[in-house]
């Protein structure tokens, strides 16, 4: 695991400018440094040894030189594909993975792709073409952005290495402001940054003086094999996540495991034999503190479990290091706890694995529930609809916004997991009017692939193109680079992703009879039954519970005077004054005190906007 930097050559002391980009992401690889500079590129590495500790530095090089490689990630199958490009003749000076991508590159140009097996980012220089090739992972795991200022291309792993070259023009990007107040995170490939961009998973591009070209390679696809028993599904399943655990345990280094109270990283921990397990949680009961049951379930499957207790003061006090390292807001409290809880691994080892990504694949989601879940949604839509237009003309009120809700298709109502302001919110919130685009339009292109698919598989296939790269794996590249740890994701594995969407969505999301009158639905129960199976006792327990991982108590703590007087004194800061009505914002701040309305999450969205901003755009000392 590894960052990298690197700019088209139109400058005076290149070397000086690379070397300035590298140290802003010094935390992604603190074991060693590289470059490469000629007349047209520079190339900038920061490393994370994890395999072939001894020979694996970058940049590194084919055989005759004309080719220069980037690489941040992981490559599990490296090894099947060293042998098969070996066989085609390739000679390799080296037993990494990098060196693998490089000569497959040259084996199998973009091809090369779709049979990689891992998380990756990285850059190519073709010397003789005078062609650059980037690409990204299928689901956006690692990171790769880029941005063009008066002919000078610059990429890399992290927006702020670019903020210290001359040629870039640090600018505010308003539209990315009006869509992350409504989503908690900056969605599509614009960033906060003007010109700056993400590519998107599963993408590349190719840059040369023809120009730029970006394409998909890859195709998340959901057909349900309905011929396929239930418990058929959950031996496929542990058969499928046994093989992707393996694969993610490859290292030449000690490799641990992340521990909620979960069956995400219970069954990850479970099954993967490794020796330490770590957890954090918050001194508010056993609501906000997992570690433990995570200490009852280590003992169980004979792990150490290291756990930490986060004190409000240290969370609180963390908030300007994580938005700093983060690059973009993100309005995701357990950002934060994730920050901490990949400080503490980093003590022990270089290397762990997490459940990030079985919700999504798997269909865990609370809201997956929602569709086909009550005798309201055998009413046809076209009389839901008019009676949610009337709801939504009378006094808020306890049950109408439930009307509301299923007054309107899938498509009209779930942009993600996470909607805060609504357009019309956010539209009175700012002062400034901004060209960003409705909700709908961002989330319409994907809901077009899956125009036929069931409601569910619908919001499946939004949550992993758009919620899973924008929120979930953000925080997670973002923190533990930040503390120069690896995180593997096995459940956002190819194999994984091929089963899963395979399985019919009665075996993601299930309607199960508590009583005549009550009916309880199960997500995720093909993949809590494997879990169930595979893992001890405990397991079953946590297969029952409800959904939380490193849960943060924002709510509580926004009602005590301290940390209320903090964010008040922020909300009417000059900052504040620039972008937002700060009479609403208050008002906010004060009905969530009062007990009159939880605005948690639209207050913490707005706080860490303006906390990025002083990070990133006021006068003020970096973090």
């Amino acid at each position: 695991m590894c960052g990298y930097v690197g700019f088209t050559n139109t400058t005076e002391s290149p070397n000086v400018i690379l070397k300035q980009m590298m140290e802003k992401i010094r935390h992604r690889g603190p074991d060693g440094e590289g470059q490469y500079i000629d007349s047209d590129i520079a190339l900038g590495h920061r490393r994370l040894s994890i395999i072939d500790i001894d020979t694996g530095a970058q940049p590194m090089y084919n055989e005759s030189g004309s080719l220069v490689i980037v690489f941040n990630g992981e490559i599990y199958n490296y090894r099947e594909l060293r042998q098969k490009l070996t066989e085609a003749g390739h000679r390799f000076a080296t037993q990494s993975d990098t060196e693998v991508l490089i000569h497959g590159y040259e084996e199998y140009g973009t091809k090369l792709l779709p049979m990689l097996r891992g998380m990756f980012s990285f850059v190519i220089w073709d010397r003789d073409k005078k062609e650059l090739f980037g690409a990204r992972d299928f689901f956006g795991i690692k990171p790769l952005y880029y941005a063009d200022f008066n002919g000078t291309f610059m990429f890399g792993s992290e927006i702020k290495s670019f903020i210290v070259h001359p040629h870039f023009t640090k600018e505010l990007n308003e539209d990315a402001l009006e869509n992350y107040l409504t989503f908690q995170y900056s969605p599509g490939s614009e960033t906060f940054f003007k010109n700056v961009y993400k590519l998107p998973p599963a993408h590349y591009f190719i840059r040369n003086s023809r120009g730029f070209v970006c394409k998909k390679y890859y195709e998340i696809t959901f057909e349900a094999d309905e011929h396929t028993s239930l418990d058929e599904w959950t031996d496929k399943i542990s058969d499928v996540m046994h093989d992707s655990v393996n694969a993610h345990k490859i290292s030449d280094v000690e490799v641990g495991s992340f521990l909620s109270s979960g069956v995400d990283s219970s069954y990850i921990a479970a099954i993967s034999n490794v020796d330490k397990t770590f957890t954090v949680g918050f001194g508010n009961g056993e609501k906000y503190n997992e570690i433990s049951f995570a200490k009852e379930f280590s003992e169980a499957i004979n792990k150490e479990n290291t756990g930490r207790i986060i004190t409000p003061e240290e969370y609180w006090s963390s908030l300007r290091k994580v938005q700093y390292h983060m690059d973009e807001p993100l309005a995701d409290p357990s950002a934060v706890a994730l920050y901490f809880v990949c400080n503490a691994a980093s003590q022990n080892l270089k290397v762990v694995l997490s459940g990030e990504g079985a919700d999504e694949i798997f269909g865990g989601y609370n809201v997956y529930s929602e569709p086909g879940g009550t005798f309201y949604d055998h009413v046809p839509m076209a009389v839901r609809k008019k009676i949610g237009r009337m709801c939504c003309r009378l006094p808020s009120r306890r049950g109408l916004n439930f009307f509301i809700r299923k007054g309107k298709t899938i498509e009209e109502r779930f942009i993600g997991n996470a909607y805060m302001f609504t357009p019309a919110e956010r539209k009175a919130l700012l002062i400034r009017r901004t060209n960003a685009p409705h909700p709908t339009t961002i989330t319409a292109p994907f809901y077009e692939k899956v125009k036929k698919k069931d409601d569910v598989t619908k919001m499946q296939y939004l949550d992993l193109h758009m919620w899973l790269a924008g929120d979930i794996l953000l925080k997670a590249d973002k923190m533990s680079m930040a503390n120069s740890l690896e995180l593997r994701v096995p459940f956002l594995d190819k194999e994984v992703m091929a089963l899963a969407g395979r399985i019919p969505t009665r075996y993601r999301v299930t309607r199960k009879e508590i009583t005549d009158s009550k009916t309880k639905y199960i997500t995720k129960y093909a993949m809590r039954k494997a879990a169930a199976k595979d893992t001890p006792p405990q397991t079953a327990k946590t297969a029952a519970k409800k959904k939380l991982g490193f849960p943060v108590p924002i709510r509580v703590w926004l009602k005590e005077e301290k940390y209320y007087s903090v964010v008040r004194e922020m909300f009417l800061s000059q900052n504040s004054e620039k972008f937002f009505n700060t009479d609403i914002l208050i008002t906010l701040l004060d009905e969530h005190k009062n007990n009159i309305k939880d605005n948690s999450r639209k207050i913490w969205t707005v706080f860490t906007f303006l906390i990025w901003f002083e990070i990133y755009f006021s006068d003020v000392k970096e973090v």
